[in-house]
């Protein structure tokens, strides 16, 4: 299914929406921020505003439920609001003190979602999402995003008990909507988003996420899709970027650095669960794909403080 293959992919990039503050507010505002996350998501709960970036031409308009995706950007400038007199300078701030007693329907609230991955996700996604995106709660597809916006104000704003408990799932279910409505309203550039929603490929795709370690051949795979090797090779590096192969030797590289970093297997046995012939034959792909040895590899990332970012507690 293609929801355990995204699954799959999250869990192994360690991938986390985290809630980091918002504001409500009446009238014309402006707010100006710099942008520290590689990846951010601006909800706009309720109300309209006009969002642009750097690097972007021209900005977006978010209408009440749409969310903005910026991808390694470093600021950003969003104004609304109705009425006269000059725009309130707003200054975001990384809690929930601006949304305290925020009404809906009435306000403008906006809340900032800071996506928390490692490094190997950080490439990955930011891989496959535009510099700016534009997620429309308005399309068909996006009922869930809307829903998930309502009750995440609900428990911002609710102050009940185990309200920060609440926050960050619903953090978590925001990023997989968010992406979820993209993937279906947007023409995704070739790369591992796009694979994983390819119904075509999906057979294939199935056999090298389940059994890495088998030596899949051309041949088996496009079997598994019901296509010609030839024009499976050609549908696959058109959709994901790079040749069928190429791409099951990078999956076997994110599954052994998952390894190295959570547990204590050996690097032989390592090796022969990911279909490598040999402890060296493995270390070598493994060097030339990371640029260290798993060993060193080891090391290095659990001595490591990986500066993970927390959520904000109503």
């Amino acid at each position: 299914m293609v929801a355990d293959q995204l699954s799959e992919v999250f869990d192994l990039v360690e991938i986390r929406g985290l809630v980091s503050g918002g504001f409500a507010t009446r009238g014309p505002w402006v707010a100006r921020t710099a942008i520290e996350d590689p990846l951010k998501f601006i909800a706009m709960v309720y109300g309209r505003s006009r969002l642009t970036t750097d690097g972007v031409d021209g900005p977006i308009s978010l209408e009440p439920g749409d969310v903005a995706i910026l991808n390694n950007r470093s600021r950003l400038e969003q104004e609304g609001g109705s009425g006269d007199g000059p725009r309130q300078e707003i200054t975001p701030e990384m809690n929930f003190t601006r949304l305290v007693g925020a009404e809906r329907g009435t306000d403008d609230v906006v809340i900032g979602i800071a996506v928390d991955l490692n490094p190997t996700g950080q490439a990955l996604l930011q891989q496959a999402l535009p510099a700016m995106g534009h997620v429309r709660a308005s399309a068909a597809t996006a009922t869930n995003l809307r829903s998930s916006l309502d009750r995440l104000f609900d428990e911002v704003t609710g102050n009940r008990i185990g309200s920060a408990f609440a926050i960050r799932q619903y953090g978590q279910l925001l990023l997989l909507e968010v992406v979820r409505a993209y993937v279906d309203q947007a023409e995704l550039p070739p790369g591992w988003l796009r694979l994983v929603t390819d119904e075509r490929l999906r057979p294939a795709l199935g056999l090298m996420h389940t059994e890495p370690g088998k030596p899949w051949g051309l041949k088996e795979l496009a079997r598994a899709a019901a296509m010609s090797r030839t024009s499976f090779a050609e549908r696959f590096r058109s959709v994901a970027g790079r040749p069928p192969l190429a791409y099951l030797h990078h999956w076997r590289m994110l599954l052994a650095r998952r390894a190295l970093r959570d547990g204590d297997v050996r690097i032989g046995s390592l090796a022969s669960e990911l279909g490598y012939a040999s402890e060296s034959a493995f270390s070598t792909a493994f060097k030339r794909e990371v640029g260290e040895s798993p060993l060193r590899y080891r090391h290095r990332v659990r001595g490591e403080s990986s500066p993970r970012a927390t959520s904000i507690q109503a």
